[in-house]
């Protein structure tokens, strides 16, 4: 089992916790390993059943439970969303009784269901498919943009059987499962929107094309991009405008949670990342391990992007704290002073700006005009993790 960043945030203290991510990215394992002493797999179809019908089914459980039971599993909890204010009625009744471990892949159906969330009670993380550093010497950069690093694809060793498991991750889930959660109802039109966004996966969002492409109206893609983010498919990185708005894009850029989805559902060859593509699968590969360490991990930065109306941009802007990094990526192995445009504008905007860094996939660190030029790996070498 690969060591999970978050698992030790959620050893350091006894806090009850709420793990929300997409399926397949660790949840269930990653709670397990806590050694819970009574899990229920809200996934199997006769739990499922027990506790739909008879929420109220766990506060008596749990009261006749012996003292040595104390840490407690719910595995997908939004599928029964009701047990949520037993896990309330424990929490504030016998306070240090029990720790709850809950595990949800859709925030979405937590709200349309007007799940009690225990704000206040419980710690709330995101959790994603590998970060590199959790890969270790494992992490190899093509299969990385050809497959991504959803935990159980990446463990295959058969090339073969990780590219049928990503087209059937794609298939099965996210077009047919999200359907039978009742989160969309137009299939047909949910499938040909969730294509476009693969393919502009990294670009900056524009509603209105989608409808046109899609032939949907604009309220039902509006709300079909929200339960492509409430589901943690897809995450959003908005624009950064600082004090001068007029001259800043105020669009956000979209992003896959997942290169290698992305290449299954557009029908990429899934052997090797496409040479064309390369450029738009390394920024992909940043903002992902970029957006995987925001909260927990780095909970004092956020992540946005840059772009004027004159056409001056920088792929990446993190605000950490006071400060601002300015973060281009480069799939070359050379950089030039042309690379640096958007950086200097960003740069005029803002005193704020200490860090230029342009990401690129060179052998040595350079400082070139007073922008670090950073290896690739020694960039994600550098985050928190």
């Amino acid at each position: 089992m690969y060591q999970r960043t978050l698992a030790r945030f959620l050893r350091s203290n006894q806090r009850s916790v709420l793990v929300l991510g997409p399926r397949q990215v660790g949840k269930s394992t990653l709670l397990a390993s806590l050694a819970p002493d009574l899990t229920l797999n809200l996934a199997s179809p006769r739990v499922f059943r027990d506790f739909v019908a008879y929420p109220e089914r766990l506060e008596r459980e749990l009261r006749a439970a012996p003292p040595h039971v104390r840490t407690v599993f719910l595995d997908e909890v939004q599928r029964v969303p009701a047990l949520l204010d037993v896990v309330q009625v424990f929490l504030d009744e016998y306070p240090g009784r029990f720790r709850f471990l809950l595990s949800g892949s859709s925030a979405r159906k937590l709200r349309r269901g007007q799940a009690n969330l225990l704000p206040g009670r419980i710690h709330v993380h995101q959790m994603h498919p590998l970060l590199a550093c959790e890969l270790g010497d494992d992490f190899d950069l093509d299969r990385a943009l050809a497959h991504g690093t959803l935990p159980g694809i990446h463990a295959e060793h058969d090339g073969t059987l990780r590219a049928a498991d990503l087209r059937s991750y794609a298939d099965t889930y996210i077009r047919e499962e999200i359907q039978s959660e009742a989160l969309v109802r137009n299939l047909g039109g949910f499938s040909r929107l969730l294509d476009l966004m693969a393919a502009s996966s990294g670009h900056i969002l524009n509603v209105r094309a989608l409808c046109r492409q899609a032939g949907l109206g604009y309220e039902t893609t509006r709300r079909y991009i929200e339960v492509l983010e409430d589901t943690l498919i897809m995450f959003r990185v908005p624009a950064w405008s600082g004090s001068s708005r007029s001259s800043a894009v105020g669009h956000p850029r979209l992003f896959l949670f997942d290169i290698g989805v992305r290449n299954a559902l557009l029908r990429r060859p899934l052997d090797a990342p496409l040479p064309d593509e390369r450029g738009i699968l390394l920024e992909h590969l940043v903002a992902c391990e970029l957006h995987r360490r925001l909260r927990t991990l780095w909970p004092e930065a956020a992540l946005f992007h840059y772009r004027t109306r004159s056409g001056a941009e920088v792929d990446f802007v993190l605000e950490v704290g006071r400060d601002l990094w300015g973060i281009e990526v480069k799939a070359g192995h050379r950089v030039s002073r042309s690379m640096l445009r958007g950086l200097a504008s960003l740069a005029s905007r803002s005193d704020r700006v200490n860090r230029r860094i342009v990401v690129y996939t060179g052998e040595r660190r350079q400082l070139l005009d007073g922008v670090e030029v950073v290896p690739l790996m020694e960039f994600l070498e550098e985050l928190p993790g």
